[in-house]
């Protein structure tokens, strides 16, 4: 067995574009530059509203003539609603496959069985590999130590890559804030996408004043919800939460202030200390490396 370990992720799923204006379609849509979705490189992107805020997060893989859409099990029938919308006359077919699973495999890097589309994490490196499994392939298949979702959710939180509807709310987020543009889901240079206005400009002035933020407390994290405070003040919420390690969406100026006037940070009544990944850009206060 290959010294890597695999877990299959319940909670995605996938939707298929597919016809000849695939690739056109949804470079017209998408944060990400489709031009860099090619055989076995997937990108990581988001569909935003009008006003920039992240509708879908999502990797496109390229497979055959077409793509498959790697995103939230909860809002896959919701996305293929709203890129129909966008369809118009483009020669493009929008589905969901309820057969496929999706899995996560981290470690040494699997050979995939036939059937099976495989590719690199397009977030971090450290994140591994993601691979559909159609109907009739199972996890085992991959010869990984089969682990569970919790495993794959333990690691990504102590890398600090948060996930939609886990560490930040659909609909109500801009991309900076979710670290999309930390993350490779937001790519500046392309042309134009839904909400592209707002969130350059977000980008050009420096605006974001909230970021999600990996914490370490000094003892067990509360849960997923539980207010951050500075001083007695909210700043913010915890997210994704995995034993002394979470994830938190907060106002980065407020923990500024409070920090520098020698406030705690608490959640729940545990301690936190905020800690800055190395692949963040922005500056974290008192960050560490994590």
């Amino acid at each position: 067995m290959s010294h890597c370990d695999a877990a299959i992720l319940p909670d995605r799923a996938v939707v298929r574009i597919g016809g000849a204006d695939a690739r056109k379609f949804l470079q017209g849509l998408i944060t990400s530059d489709m031009e860099k979705s090619l055989d076995g490189t997937a990108i990581h992107a988001a569909l935003l509203s009008p006003q920039g805020k992240i509708l879908f997060d999502f990797f496109v893989v390229p497979v055959g003539d077409g793509f498959l859409l790697d995103g939230p099990r909860s809002a896959a029938s919701e996305l293929a609603k709203r890129l129909g919308f966008y369809r118009l006359r483009a020669e493009v077919t929008i589905t969901e496959e309820p057969g496929f699973a999706v899995a996560a495999v981290w470690g040494q890097a699997p050979a995939a069985p036939g059937g099976v589309f495989a590719y690199p994490d397009p977030r971090l490196p450290e994140l591994g590999y993601r691979m559909v499994l159609p109907d009739g392939v199972g996890i085992e298949a991959l010869g990984c130590q089969v682990a569970g979702d919790d495993a794959y959710h333990h690691l990504r939180i102590g890398l600090g890559v948060p996930e939609g509807g886990r560490d930040f709310a659909y609909g109500d987020t801009f991309p900076h804030e979710a670290l999309l543009d930390q993350l490779h889901g937001v790519d500046f240079a392309k042309g134009c996408f839904v909400g592209q206005e707002v969130v350059s400009r977000m980008e050009h002035r420096g605006t974001a004043r909230k970021r999600i933020v990996k914490v370490k407390g000094d003892a067990g994290l509360p849960g997923s919800g539980t207010e951050v405070e500075a001083g007695g003040m909210p700043i913010g919420s915890l997210g994704s939460v995995s034993g002394a390690s979470g994830l938190a969406l907060l106002r980065l100026d407020r923990a500024t202030e409070a920090l520098a006037a020698g406030k705690s940070l608490v959640a729940g009544g545990v301690n936190l200390r905020l800690v800055r990944p190395a692949f963040v850009r922005f500056e974290v206060p008192t960050a560490a490396s994590a």
